[in-house]
């Protein structure tokens, strides 16, 4: 991947540049495919695709765990803000890109959910007053103040999926990345996590199998499958279109029309590929 020093980027640059990312695991398995990616600053954008699309493998190359920042193999570029991934930058490109894994409790290992969400801050220097007001601002975002002092697995899936969001938070990154983020949440805690996430000023990308959650958040979907976007546009167009959805093995709940819901506030993005 392309070079460049620590701390830098570009003014204007997008949020997000994934270019040509090509990516094959040690058995000779390919799973990317040149796949080309721009979020601009402040877009909600879902990444959808059905089982072995290659998601999980795309989002572990956006922080360095696979490709050839982390000694394997593979090309393309990565940069977030302007800013290459690289050796030289990975620390701070993983500062920047804030990913929430789908099992909150691989966010959530200390005494109290105060302690979880300063963990992030505290290992990067900060500490007192400016420590506490970083985590207060973090548990506000997320309505979880007065959780704070609570053991974190004594709460709610969507308390906890919350929770796990605000460690997240606190270290302020420039792009959200969220890996399913509604898996075993109920009605409730889906309403209460897209409420926070649409009053979030930040970036966001959203790795998800839920489709109204993604029509409800995100203006844009990017659509990949065996290692290739296949399209890319408003999500409502995307989801309205059931052969593209039949093609793709994805499938919307019975009796959902996507041109009946109110398109998710912000940029839609472009048209997908004819």
């Amino acid at each position: 991947m392309s070079g460049g020093a620590a701390g830098t980027g570009a003014p204007g640059a997008p949020s997000l540049l994934v270019e040509q990312l090509v990516f094959a695991y040690p058995d000779g398995r390919q799973v990317l495919f040149g796949v080309d990616l721009e979020v601009r600053d402040g877009e909600r954008v879902a990444l959808l695709g059905p089982n072995g699309a290659g998601k999980t493998t795309f989002l572990l190359h956006l922080v360095g765990v696979l490709g050839a920042v982390a000694g394997g193999t593979g090309a393309g570029r990565v940069a977030v803000g302007g800013l290459p991934l690289t050796r030289k930058t990975l620390a701070e490109v993983r500062r920047r890109v804030g990913v929430v894994f789908q099992d909150p409790d691989d966010q959530l290992f200390l005494p109290t959910v105060r302690d979880d969400v300063a963990f992030g801050p505290a290992n990067h220097g900060l500490a007192g007053p400016e420590l506490r007001a970083r985590v207060d601002r973090a548990l506000d975002l997320v309505g979880l103040r007065e959780a704070a002092d609570r053991v974190p697995h004594h709460l709610s899936s969507g308390q906890r999926r919350r929770a796990a969001l605000a460690t997240v938070l606190a270290m302020e990154p420039e792009v959200l990345v969220l890996d399913e983020p509604t898996s075993d949440l109920d009605p409730a805690g889906r309403r209460e996590l897209s409420e926070v996430l649409q009053a979030l000023p930040t970036t966001l990308l959203v790795v998800t199998h839920d489709l109204p959650f993604a029509l409800q958040l995100c203006p844009r979907a990017v659509l990949l499958d065996e290692g290739r976007v296949v399209a890319d546009g408003p999500t409502r167009d995307l989801l309205a279109d059931e052969a593209l959805l039949h093609a793709h093995r994805l499938e919307l709940p019975y009796g959902l029309d996507p041109m009946s819901v109110p398109a998710a506030p912000g940029r839609p993005g472009p048209r997908p590929p004819a």
